[in-house]
């Protein structure tokens, strides 16, 4: 039996290396070991920039809410610790979201958290 080599296996990895390396700079788009290294480290900053991306949202969306907050005298600590004790489920993107879109609608939703918040203090 004839011995069987991988050319035409090494051959579309390679070819899929270089597809993924498209549109990269002199020899990271053309030689295979530094376009393999490239690759490799576009990967794994796509994927950790994933997981800072939701960060980020985050940190946004608590700004957002915060800002609205302030406007109705009212700090954002207090504000979810208010939310939390009236059973709102909302969650920060929303929250954000409604203080952008419908600030009136906000104000009530403040106006419950104070009244938790104010209820525990005179307790």
């Amino acid at each position: 039996m004839p011995r069987s080599k991988s050319s035409s296996n090494s051959r579309k990895k390679e070819k899929k290396l270089y597809r993924l390396s498209k549109g990269y700079w002199a020899g990271h788009r053309n030689i295979k070991k530094i376009a393999k290294e490239t690759v490799v480290k576009a990967f794994k900053h796509a994927f950790n920039d994933r997981h800072d991306k939701k960060q980020n949202f985050r940190s946004l969306w608590i700004l957002r809410i915060n800002a609205a907050c302030r406007q109705h005298d009212i700090s954002y600590n207090r504000f979810i610790s208010g939310l939390k004790k009236a059973g709102v489920g909302l969650n920060r993107k929303v929250l954000a979201d409604i203080a952008v879109k419908d600030p009136e609608g906000f104000k009530s939703i403040v106006l419950m958290a104070k009244s938790q918040v104010t209820s525990v203090a005179t307790n």
